[in-house]
């Protein structure tokens, strides 16, 4: 891989990711498959792996400034981790077309729902 375009890419992950706190994988994945040309499951594998520092400094970071409901953090995280492993196994058993549609699938439809609520809310 290009480690120049590599790079870009984490800059641009992190910014977002700080901004809007967005995980990395939104961007980290379609610039993978898309202009990196991985396949689906390397993309998201390699977008779990490069999430970890990024969420592991903005969460730092969103502590120190009070903006994280801890409770509710560690019963996400605690399903998570469980359910983390699971996906990953039915992940490597996928054809990639399903990850494919399956991701592409769940993006429009969070897109969707943010849009529609910051609309419902009358505020941009």
């Amino acid at each position: 891989m290009d480690w120049v375009l590599v790079a870009m890419l984490g800059v641009l992950a992190g910014t977002i990711a700080g901004l809007f706190g967005v995980g990395g994988g939104t961007i980290f994945v379609p610039t993978l498959t898309l202009l990196l040309g991985l396949s689906q499951l390397h993309a998201e594998a390699t977008s779990l792996l490069a999430i970890v520092p990024v969420a592991m400094l903005g969460s730092w970071q969103q502590r120190r400034d009070g903006n994280i409901e801890q409770r509710d953090a560690l019963i996400i995280g605690g399903a998570s981790v469980v359910t983390a492993v699971l996906g990953s196994l039915l992940a490597d058993v996928a054809p990639e077309r399903v990850l494919k549609v399956g991701f592409a699938v769940l993006l429009l439809y969070v897109a969707w729902r943010l849009f529609r609520s910051t609309l419902s809310r009358g505020t941009a």
